[in-house]
């Protein structure tokens, strides 16, 4: 019998049989003694016969009258050693209690960071710490789609991850009759990138606004037959549409994404409204502050002014309500929700739900039930592996950003929806993109970056002595041309050649060349603008002249000729809020 059906058959919660290891920060099965299950006797040792001798104490025969002693045929056995510490009185289960030295307490328990969904997006909750206690049936909960190439294939541990995070504002399940737009077919609502660094030591919650105007690219979407069909496009649209309309998949709002941003999502993570009032259930509530109260009509809050705490339906209503906010629009909502997720990962990590098991496998309920993500993550298994990398995140360091935008001037004076600001948005994707944190880490990985630096650091050859061969692999169309004419007109690197598209495209611009070729390295590199991790040690290739040279692979991240790649150290200046910080809706 499994661990869940013994503790049915003994009427123990199964959740109880499960116990928060303080070094792993995950729970592991502990059973103790239960009740027989079945009536059919356990095999016994025989009787030893009546001539068999009992072994004599070592200081000799006595009474068989003496107390704490066992009599056998020829000798007497000694009575338990414990009894014989105490005096030689035989053991009683009272005995034995009171001869138990006293437990130690367990340390606390390591805080073990999970996400949940804020508004109706965040839901990653508890399944990294409780999700496994019953892996196969959580993962009857979880629905998956397949994006097709939109999504990874995998996770990994190793690696930066982002995961683009979408609430719903599709008016499924009960009691949510009145919400959304009616008979909507399950638009992008709310839209939060989730960007977490490869050290672990910050993660970047990117909030997308629902009416930011886009250009939606055409969107292969998989059919139910297996099939495949391509979406065409749409240009100057709310972001909003690039799910549910035309039929339009998950996969076509993270092509959406990229399309916006640049930042390529890995996978996504899709909710409706009823994960915040479940999951708001299962934790007893989310503490909450308004600077004012609130009476609104449209989303039937009310609430004083002061902290509070909300569940449920009136969680939902909290993080619905945008006529009580600012300037009434979905700009000043964000932050209310911004500021909400933060109070529930904060409650998400607290000591009196992480060291509840009951809670948790309630937690894991909900969050699996209410949760739709790719094929990539669709195990529950896999699920647990991205929550116990986001806990590795402190929380101090995870910064709460909105994507910078104007008023769109197309709306004349009745702004209703915006536009990227291209002075400052771009800074801010360039930070995600390059693993750089929006709050002070002094932690970072040291090691990788004085490799880099060290590519850089030496000799450096004159530009008329480098020779270097310039593939396009994944560049913009004409990219290679344009960069060998930079090069050779203004830098005067005239040994330099076109040599048409790379067998494969790359993310990241790369420079391979030989180990005497490292001083050439060094100034194409600064000449361009490269990044020492750009620099990759291997073996030259012939030009056309038959002589060694370089080869500039230019990706997806090239810019444009004379552009530099070097990435700053440090993120743009950007309004922002922290999951540590408690602050109130105004």
């Amino acid at each position: 019998m499994d661990a869940q059906g013994r503790g049915r058959a003994d009427n123990i919660d199964p959740a109880d049989q499960w116990v928060l290891n303080p070094n792993t920060g995950e729970y592991e099965l502990r059973l103790g003694p239960s009740a027989p299950q079945s009536s059919v006797p356990s095999p016994r040792r025989p009787a030893p016969p009546d001539n068999a001798r009992a072994p004599r104490r070592r200081d000799g025969p006595a009474s068989g009258a003496a107390r704490g002693t066992r009599q056998g045929r020829g000798g007497d056995v000694p009575p338990p050693r414990s009894a014989r510490r105490r005096g030689g009185e035989p053991e009683t289960p009272q005995g034995r209690r009171a001869a138990r030295r006293p437990v130690k307490k367990k340390s606390k328990a390591k805080k073990v960071l999970v996400w949940t969904a804020g508004s109706t997006a965040f839901v990653l909750v508890a399944i990294g710490t409780a999700g496994y206690l019953y892996l196969k049936h959580l993962e009857g909960n979880v629905t998956t789609t397949d994006v097709g190439s939109a999504a990874k294939d995998g996770f990994s541990k190793d690696d930066a991850f982002n995961i683009l995070i979408i609430g719903t504002d599709k008016r499924t399940g009960k009691g949510n009759e009145g919400y959304g737009d009616k008979g909507s077919v399950g638009h992008a609502d709310t839209n939060i990138l989730l960007h977490v660094a490869k050290d672990r030591t910050n993660a970047t919650a990117l909030s997308i606004p629902r009416d930011l105007i886009v250009n939606v690219p055409d969107c292969p979407t998989k059919q139910p037959d297996g099939s495949e069909k391509v979406i065409p496009g749409t240009d100057n649209v709310r972001f909003n549409t690039s799910l549910g309309q035309d039929d339009r998949d998950p996969g076509c709002t993270m092509r959406t994404v990229q399309e916006v941003t640049g930042i390529v999502p890995d996978h996504f993570m899709m909710v409706d409204f009823n994960a915040v009032k479940t999951l708001t259930t299962a934790v007893g509530g989310v503490d909450v502050c308004l600077a004012h109260a609130v009476n609104d009509k449209d989303s039937h809050l009310k609430l004083p002014a002061g902290p509070s705490k909300v569940e449920g339906e009136q969680a939902l209503a909290f993080v619905r309500t945008r006529h009580s906010w600012g300037n009434q629009g979905d700009l000043d909502r964000i932050k209310v929700q911004q500021q909400f997720m933060a109070s529930l990962m904060r409650k998400m990590s607290s000591s009196d739900t992480l060291t509840n098991p009951t809670k948790l496998v309630e937690l894991a309920e909900a969050a699996t039930k209410a949760l739709t993500v790719d094929k990539g993550i669709g195990s529950v298994g896999t699920l647990k592996d991205i929550a116990l990398e986001l806990k590795k995140v402190p929380p101090k360091n995870i910064s709460f950003v909105t994507v910078p935008v104007i008023d769109n001037p197309a709306d004349g004076v009745v702004h209703k929806t915006v536009v990227v600001n291209q002075s400052t948005a771009p800074q801010v994707f360039d930070a995600i993109k390059n693993d750089v944190s929006f709050t002070e880490v002094k932690k970072r990985q040291k090691a990788e970056k004085d490799a880099e630096a060290a590519r850089l650091k030496g000799s450096r050859s004159a530009p008329s002595d480098v020779r270097v061969r310039v593939l396009n692999g994944g560049a913009d169309p004409g990219s290679a041309q344009d960069t060998l004419r930079w090069m050779q007109t203004q830098e005067g690197v005239l040994k330099s050649e076109n040599a048409g598209n790379a067998p494969a495209p790359l993310d990241k611009t790369t420079l391979e060349y030989a180990p005497d070729q490292a001083a050439q390295a060094r100034e194409l590199a600064h000449l361009m603008g490269l990044p020492g991790s750009a620099l990759k040690p291997g073996k030259s290739v012939t030009n056309s002249q038959g002589l060694p040279a370089m080869t500039l692979t230019l990706g997806k991240d090239f810019k444009g000729a004379g552009v530099s790649l070097t990435a700053s150290a440090k993120a743009p200046d950007v309004d922002k809020s922290t999951a540590d910080k408690v602050k109130c809706a105004s």
